[in-house]
């Protein structure tokens, strides 16, 4: 009786013929989930995530220490044991404490820099693409300019005019972030715009706002994530190389790249101090990039049902 009713209900899902909107939705989450779960890279990758999030949410239950007071007298660069899992630094401070709470404002410029840049890059992609013409041309080669830079260079010289600060970093990380989403949106829109839907919705006479706002926005949504998602270790690697430069995140924050930092005098006798938050770059970076492909994999309209 069971496998009957998970086999009507996978029917339901896989339907050629969907009866209502709610059902088709659900029946492409279905085949892109189908997709992505097998995908046992991917997998890994949003467990990574899912641990990140949990991580950064009970902070507070799963840290025994202050991440910004420490123990000068008696606990300066202690190496891992049992009441310091991974160490000390140079304030007496522990660092496993310090990189959990570090995970939220890890989270916190991410989150942040994909509002900000992913919605500006999709306006300015989804417009220049259906205008067309000199609007094109315009917000194109403004475009253009931005790509022509480095990001961690360009990066540097916003937050050096607007001064060090984590909510600064995050400005001009979303600065330099949104020309490659603007690129992606054009495209996207370029290969929709003279379509049969389009020219159907333009007869019925929608606004060119209308069309660009609710019928080709939503068409680029997919392809956006994905490069958000792939963009993401790019954004927690520039954050870092902020912080390592002491332009991001200000001491006592326990942002990564600025543990990194404090830890680089200590690199050879206790490589703990720069080695537990350098570690924590590396494993959440690789846990978005994972997730990114199996994103792409799962999202994109061209491929096969698995």
């Amino acid at each position: 009786m069971t496998a009957s009713v998970v086999l009507s209900r996978r029917e339901w899902l896989l339907s050629d013929r969907p009866a209502s909107r709610l059902q088709a939705r659900l029946g492409r989450a279905y085949v892109a989930w189908r997709r992505f779960s097998a995908n046992r890279l991917a997998l890994i990758g949003m467990l990574i995530i899912i641990a990140l999030l949990v991580v950064a949410a009970f902070a507070d239950v799963l840290t025994p220490y202050s991440p910004t007071v420490g123990d000068l007298k008696n606990a300066r660069l202690l190496p891992p044991g049992a009441a310091h899992w991974f160490g000390t630094d140079d304030l007496g401070r522990d660092i496993y404490s310090r990189v959990v709470y570090g995970a939220r404002w890890t989270l916190y410029v991410v989150i942040l820099v994909a509002i900000i840049a992913a919605p500006i890059g999709l306006l300015v992609g989804t417009i220049a693409g259906y205008a067309g013409g000199w609007t094109d041309t315009i917000l194109m080669r403004i475009t253009d300019i931005f790509l022509a830079f480095p990001k961690l260079v360009l990066a540097l010289a916003f937050v050096a005019a607007l001064g060090p600060g984590i909510e600064n970093a995050v400005l001009a990380i979303a600065i330099t972030s949104w020309p490659p989403y603007a690129r992606i949106a054009r495209a996207e829109t370029l290969t929709v715009r003279n379509s049969d839907y389009i020219k159907a919705v333009q007869l019925m006479g929608a606004s060119p706002f209308r069309i660009v706002l609710r019928h080709i926005m939503p068409l680029c949504i997919s392809s956006l994530i994905i490069r958000v998602t792939l963009d993401m270790a790019g954004i927690i690697l520039t954050a870092a190389g902020l912080g390592f430069l002491g332009l991001g995140a200000q001491p006592p924050l326990p942002e990564w790249g600025a543990m990194i930092a404090s830890g680089r005098r200590f690199i050879l006798d206790q490589w703990w101090v720069a080695a537990a938050p350098g570690a924590a770059i590396l494993i959440v970076s690789l846990g978005f990039n994972l997730l990114g492909d199996g994103l792409r994999d799962a999202l994109d309209p061209r491929s096969g049902d698995q």
